[in-house]
């Protein structure tokens, strides 16, 4: 597989997760100490990525939920992914991930988003 249908299938797993409302089916998409930053109105949405897991969780599943890969960017064993969404549960988010190749295998290791209004 390339790399490029590898960080597609990886994202596919975060993508899964927000179908499902379950944030356990994401994890495999992140390393372990990956992180998340953005602002859900004026408060900073920021820490570890558990907390995008539990807020999934909490805001249940986004069965009509849409997306499109906008932009993948590769070098070496870094890389880059836009990806636009659309009704999760309601609202629109534009997403970048930075991701790292770790022991051979594709990992998100910082989300940051953008909720638009």
């Amino acid at each position: 597989m390339n790399d490029t249908d590898a960080i597609k299938q990886v994202v596919q797993h975060y993508l899964n997760g927000a179908i499902s409302g379950k944030g356990e089916q994401m994890k495999p998409a992140f390393h372990g100490d990956a992180t998340i930053f953005g602002y859900v109105g004026p408060d900073l949405f920021a820490g570890p990525i558990q907390g995008l897991f539990d807020w999934n969780d909490q805001n249940g599943p986004a069965t009509g939920l849409q997306a499109r890969f906008a932009s993948i960017d590769i070098e070496g064993t870094i890389a880059s992914v836009r990806l636009e969404t659309d009704n999760w549960t309601g609202h629109k988010f534009t997403d970048m991930f930075v991701l790292l190749k770790v022991d051979g295998a594709w990992k998100i290791m910082c989300k940051v988003f953008h909720l638009h209004g």
